[in-house]
């Protein structure tokens, strides 16, 4: 049978709602199971409630958990709050207000009551922490991001508005654990009407504080003048609305290419193991946008809570995450005076290496960190860095006078941006990266997954440069074994090779029973094949 990966989904494919829904509010997780206690990977605690693994009574937990937290912390402030548009994040906001109200803490919702992109509720809270309050806010994010519909995710935000550390979500998931485990004795919570009409309860218009900050970061008029027309595809995510308002009030030429919200899905094609998966960096999730690039000079997607970001051209289709990262790095850094000449460029050490050869020629630090985006928001906050971007194709960067826009993942600002480099350089960014690879080189980059078990993920992640005993890889002297990142010295879990035209870096995976071996070569793809094969003999002779 063939592979139906790219094609538009087929009832059989779509989640029950009502039965996702129902399974919310009737499955309690059993404790002892570890896929059913509550886990904080790089992005929250995520779930499906028909694996009860994203139920009210993890909610509940984890809600009285933060609410303890930020106590903790001396938070005072009002706690923004927002959703995405699966299904289960509507009842797990229900959940999360009538605890939060029980416990008396000050909640602010969206005043439109829609959906609310991850980047407008980091930009809320900074926007609110630098106003001169006395008191600091937080937030939480309702979202799994670009995973299936059946699932649901959880995030917490501190002050400084980006991905909490995980100091603080290992003792909210212990604490959430802990309630729990006492049938829930020790959370605070009231009826949903109590809630919704209690005193602490307000709002708040996410959409305009965003939309109309956003000529603060991004030359809307250099774009509105260039008349390019850009489409937009939201995918059914959390920034529909926002796209329609990004039109209206800057004079776009933008067409929005799919304003349908259906928490089923039914209108998206087939990710690469034919499930619906919103990410806006696959070819097959994007097809649709793919098949019709010639009707935009540019156009992008995002996924459901629009952090990440995907880049299509007319000339080459949609582009490779690392490469428009490249693109994005050499034009900001090239056309931001309002930036600092000291701000770095932050990047993951799974990123492309044409990134350090780019910063490199711009004479910018490079600050390499572990994977997870929490590793770029002390940079972000302070302006020593003016970009920090994931291979996954996820980042944010400063605004246009170096001063903080937002900590947490942005794919609204990295697709507006696509279009500015059109219009003022008159070359796509797929164009522009022709360019830096005729200069830099043109490097080939795959990741790959091998299966581990829990002991085999274990034994990686405490891997030491020390048990890696040969001194080549793929007929290269190897330069650097790391286990810690250059940029910040933290433990990256796992282990990077280097050679002076190829690496690879392998990990386990937090939420699936395999490892990761991400690998790059400028030699070409024969080259990294050879890597990715002496990669996986080396890891698998070091985990057994």
């Amino acid at each position: 049978m063939a592979n139906r990966a790219g094609t538009v989904a087929q009832p059989s494919d779509l989640v029950d709602i009502d039965q996702l829904i129902a399974a919310y509010f009737d499955r309690v997780p059993d404790t002892g199971d570890p896929d059913q206690r509550v886990a904080f990977g790089t992005s929250g605690h995520r779930g499906s409630s028909l694996k009860t693994s994203f139920n009210d009574t993890h909610i509940a937990a984890i809600t009285q958990a933060i609410v303890e937290y930020r106590a903790g912390q001396g938070i005072t402030g009002p706690l923004f709050m927002g959703k995405d548009t699966h299904a289960l994040s509507g009842p797990a906001q229900d959940t999360a207000l009538e605890v939060l109200a029980a416990n008396g803490v000050n909640v602010l919702l969206d005043s439109r009551e829609g959906f609310t992109p991850t980047p407008a509720l980091s930009h809320a809270i900074i926007k609110y922490n630098a106003s001169g309050a006395a008191e600091q806010a937080d937030g939480i994010v309702i979202t799994p991001s670009h995973n299936p519909p059946a699932d649901g995710g959880f995030k917490y935000n501190p002050p400084h508005g980006g991905p909490a550390d995980s100091d603080a979500t290992e003792w909210i998931a212990a604490r959430a654990n802990e309630l729990m485990e006492a049938g829930l004795d020790g959370v605070q919570r009231v009826s949903h009407d109590a809630a919704r009409a209690a005193a602490t309860t307000g709002s708040y218009d996410f959409l305009d504080s965003y939309v109309s900050d956003l000529p603060s970061i991004i030359d809307l008029d250099v774009i509105a003048e260039s008349g390019l027309h850009i489409g937009a595809d939201p995918m059914g995510s959390a920034s529909v609305a926002y796209w329609q308002e990004i039109s209206k009030r800057f004079g776009l030429n933008l067409t929005v290419v799919n304003p349908e919200v259906d928490p089923q899905w039914a209108f998206m094609t087939l990710d690469w193991d034919e499930k619906i998966r919103m990410d806006c960096s696959s070819p097959n999730a994007m097809a649709s946008l793919i098949g019709n690039r010639d009707k935009y000079d540019i156009a992008t997607g995002n996924d459901a809570d629009t952090d990440r970001h995907g880049i299509v051209t007319p000339d080459a289709g949609l582009m490779n995450p690392n490469h428009y990262l490249a693109v994005a790095i050499d034009y900001l850094y090239r056309n931001r005076s309002g930036w600092s000449r000291d701000a770095g460029v932050g990047k993951t050490l799974v990123s492309s290496s044409i990134i350090d050869r780019v910063a490199s020629s711009l004479g910018r630090r490079l600050d390499e960190v572990p994977v997870g985006f929490k590793w770029f928001v002390p940079g972000l906050m302070d302006g020593s860095i003016g970009f920090g971007g994931e291979e996954s194709a996820g980042a944010s960067f400063l605004r246009l006078d170096g001063s903080t826009w937002t900590t947490d993942k942005d794919g609204i600002i990295l697709a507006l941006l696509a279009a500015e480099i059109t219009a003022r350089t008159g070359k796509t960014p797929s164009q522009r990266y022709a360019e830096l690879t005729e200069e830099f080189g043109d490097p080939v980059y795959e990741r790959i997954d091998s299966p581990a078990n829990r002991e085999q993920k274990a034994a990686l992640k405490k891997l030491s440069a020390e048990q890696v005993t040969t001194d080549t890889l793929a007929g290269e002297p190897i330069t650097a074994k790391l286990t810690e990142a250059p940029g910040n010295g933290a433990a990256i879990g796992g282990l990077k090779v280097v050679t002076e035209n190829a690496w690879f870096a392998a990990r386990p995976s937090g939420t699936e029973d395999v490892y990761k071996i991400y690998a790059e070569s400028f030699k070409g793809s024969e080259h990294l094949k050879q890597v990715q094969e002496e990669a996986k003999a080396l890891v698998d002779s070091v985990i057994g």
